[in-house]
């Protein structure tokens, strides 16, 4: 087998994944399920052969001396992959992720309208958050092609790698590539401000030093977008300000509450019908009470406001995952399964039947 082939048939399948590892067969990612390809088993010739036709001595070098590396590669002009190349029980193994051909719009999505208003400010942070896999990159570059079509902007992104490619439009944009371009999240939203930007995308919040970067950026007038591996806007918050040492947590929820505009939290389910996914959302957006709330180390209460807030454009996790049911985007089991309060949406549709 040639690596063109399982790229090609990972395109044709519309896979999200493809993953090469010893003792296993080719195996794609489709619908969140993993599909084993009909080929035999990988040995590790093979593996490493796959691997090492896509990889630059310089990526491979980098596996050798950290155990892994993550690089963008381009499928001729069909499609564009994020490969992460590792090393496990001395032998090689990948995970392709296949980067869509299209950049999605809010209705593909399912973003709100309210987005639209949030990312016309002038500064500020929004973060968007979720698990691996969760669609934050897409969401993510939907949002900036929105602001490089609208916006008369010099928009920034620093990625790793690079996954979405964006044109020039009515904004500038720069896209700087860790390891290529740059050698750190930190380093380049602090010297990206040098570069005379509006807005920043940061691929993502992974450590202190991006995070103080990042909050930086948004107190000093830019529009700054990124990722956090959370699951709701409380957590999002909790993480951002325990990365701090505790003497500097108070100074921190001072710049959160005033910088903070909007988090999104979202996953990925599978569709009533088993072909395709949809995006669930936690929508958060800042209020004076909820600028309170991170003041006064209350985060806890975060989720009570957005019940309460859907008139500011909020929604919390499970009413989003009704709204799908009810349509019949998802299925009953579904919706169950990923609810944080099951309970309270057991007894919503019993009360609805009586």
């Amino acid at each position: 087998m040639e690596i063109d082939q399982l790229l090609q048939i990972c395109i044709e399948r519309n896979a999200s994944d493809i993953h090469l590892t010893v003792g296993k067969p080719p195996t794609l990612r489709v619908d969140g399920m993993l599909d084993p390809l009909d080929y035999d088993s990988l040995t590790p010739p093979m593996t490493e052969k796959l691997i090492k036709s896509i990889t630059s001595e310089t990526h491979l070098q980098k596996v050798q001396k950290f155990g892994g590396v993550d690089f963008g590669l381009s499928f001729g002009d069909v499609a564009r992959f994020r490969v992460s190349v590792y090393k496990q029980k001395g032998y090689w193994g990948t995970s392709l992720r296949l980067i869509p051909s299209k950049i999605f719009t809010f209705e593909d999505i399912g973003l709100p309208l309210i987005t639209k208003e949030l990312l016309n400010k002038p500064r500020g942070l929004i973060l968007v958050t979720g698990p691996t896999g969760s669609g934050k990159t897409t969401t993510l570059a939907t949002m900036t092609d929105y602001i490089n079509t609208n916006l008369d902007v010099h928009v920034i992104t620093i990625e790793d790698p690079i996954e979405y490619y964006h044109d020039h439009k009515k904004g500038i944009i720069t896209q700087r590539e860790l390891g290529v371009d740059v050698f750190s999240f930190s380093e380049a939203i602090v010297k990206g401000l040098r570069m005379n930007p509006d807005v920043i995308m940061v691929g993502e919040m992974r450590d202190l030093a991006t995070i103080e970067a990042a909050l930086l950026a948004a107190e000093t007038g830019h529009l700054v977008l990124a990722t956090l591996h959370t699951t709701s806007a409380a957590q999002t918050v909790d993480r951002i300000i325990n990365v701090f040492p505790p003497q500097q947590q108070e100074q921190v929820r001072m710049q959160l509450s005033t910088s903070i505009l909007a988090i999104f939290s979202q996953q990925l389910l599978i569709k009533a019908t088993k072909k395709g996914r949809a995006a669930v959302f936690e929508i958060m957006i800042t209020t004076p009470s909820i600028q309170n709330l991170i003041r006064d180390k209350k985060t806890y209460r975060i989720t009570s406001d957005i019940q309460t807030g859907s008139k500011y454009g909020m929604k919390t996790f499970d009413t989003s995952l009704t709204e799908l049911y009810q349509r019949n985007i998802i299925d009953y089991e579904t919706m169950l399964g990923k609810a944080f309060e099951p309970d309270q949406i057991i007894m919503k549709f019993q009360k609805t039947k009586k």
